[in-house]
């Protein structure tokens, strides 16, 4: 039986299976999802999630590095596992021994893989203009030569969009020209005589604003877990997504802090009233930004607490004027619903001054995370 300790993760599986439903409506029925379950899933724990996936007829998951994708192999999940990212040589033995996917990054990464000999399964980056990873969309000769390389099972290309969460003239165009360039490469690697792989082209907000494409996979990434980068993003899919996060924490202490007293580190709050304070048993060792200092709010018995001083590593202040009969051991929420009220991951990312994908992927390890 889990506990809920002094702070925890809640993950509902229900929320999920409806937010794969959600994409799966919108994609062709021949585009399977390759949910990316990186960064702990987003860190929502990639092996609960993994295996909720793989219970949904999910197949092929994409994670960051291959030690990601060895500890999911020694989880029981099964299918594709792509590594998105760079495999330095000393970590060759585990794409091998976990049979995963790796991305060969550029043409030198392929020369490298080549030199070592033994045989690889492949995906092929194709930078059409992000410039982050990929051989460029333009060097032809230099993909195909990728194909041609005898110890290299080259089962897919893909490319990523940069700007597909962009409404403006200006994002919508340079998205359409990686599009374009993607479906170039795809078309000349057919012309030239070579087949046989599969494509994907679209994460999160490709899918959302460009779900007339069809590719053979999506990678679904943050919006999967019912939330967007952003609290004011807008899509053109008509869904309707729900968190499957909520972040929850225990009061530790309820005292007074009295007018003109200070609280907390380098005395960064201080009390124009006298005041009832609660210390929270989270911090920025689980996740919590530091950023957040006398910024945001939690929830406590359906009433918000505002945040008041430095955010701890350990723990955190909050303001429980107007809230009555708080007492050590009630449960605070960070992200989630308590009573009428919700903080969602993109509220918590507004006050941070970040992103919603940067608040979930730093949730620390020692949240325990129960499926509910």
């Amino acid at each position: 039986m889990y506990q809920k300790g002094r702070a925890w993760i809640e993950l509902n599986m229900e929320h999920l299976k409806h937010n794969i439903g959600q994409f799966r409506s919108l994609l062709p029925a021949d585009c399977a999802l390759m949910p990316a379950v990186k960064a702990n899933a987003y860190g929502h724990g990639a092996v609960l999630i993994s295996k909720a996936l793989q219970e949904e007829g999910i197949e092929s998951f994409c994670v960051a590095s291959a030690a990601e994708g060895a500890g999911l192999r020694r989880s029981g999940i099964t299918g594709e596992i792509l590594v998105l990212g760079y495999t330095h040589p000393e970590q060759f033995d585990d794409l091998i021994a976990y049979d995963l996917t790796q991305t060969v990054v550029d043409g030198n990464y392929a020369r490298q893989l080549k030199r070592d000999g033994r045989r690889f399964t492949v995906h092929v980056g194709i930078d059409t203009g992000m410039h982050r990873l990929g051989e460029r969309w333009d060097h032809l000769g230099e993909i195909a030569e990728i194909f041609r390389i005898p110890n290299l099972n080259v089962t897919g290309i893909y490319s990523h969009l940069c700007v597909s969460d962009g409404k403006d003239g200006k994002d919508r165009a340079y998205t359409i020209e990686q599009i374009h360039h993607f479906e170039y490469v795809v078309e000349e690697l057919h012309r030239r005589g070579i087949g046989g792989f599969k494509c994907h082209l679209q994460g999160s907000y490709g899918i959302l604003n460009y779900s007339e494409l069809c590719f053979d996979y999506a990678r679904a990434g943050i919006a999967l877990y019912g939330i967007l980068s952003g609290k004011n993003d807008k899509v053109d899919a008509s869904v309707e997504l729900k968190p499957v996060l909520a972040l929850k924490a225990r009061v530790e202490s309820v005292k007074m802090l009295y007018q003109g007293e200070s609280a907390g580190y380098g005395l960064a709050y201080c009390a124009e009233k006298n005041q009832k304070i609660g210390v929270l048993s989270i911090g920025y060792a689980d996740g919590v930004p530091r950023s957040l200092s006398n910024r945001g709010q939690v929830l406590l018995k359906g009433k918000p607490a505002p945040v008041i001083g430095r955010i701890c590593m350990d723990q955190m202040l909050v303001d429980l004027s107007g809230i009555e009969h708080a007492v050590p051991g009630d449960e605070a929420v960070l992200i989630g619903k308590s009573g009428d009220l919700e903080i969602r991951a993109e509220d918590m990312a507004g006050w941070a001054d970040t992103i919603s994908n940067e608040i979930l992927s730093r949730m620390g390890e020692r949240l325990e995370r129960i499926a509910v």
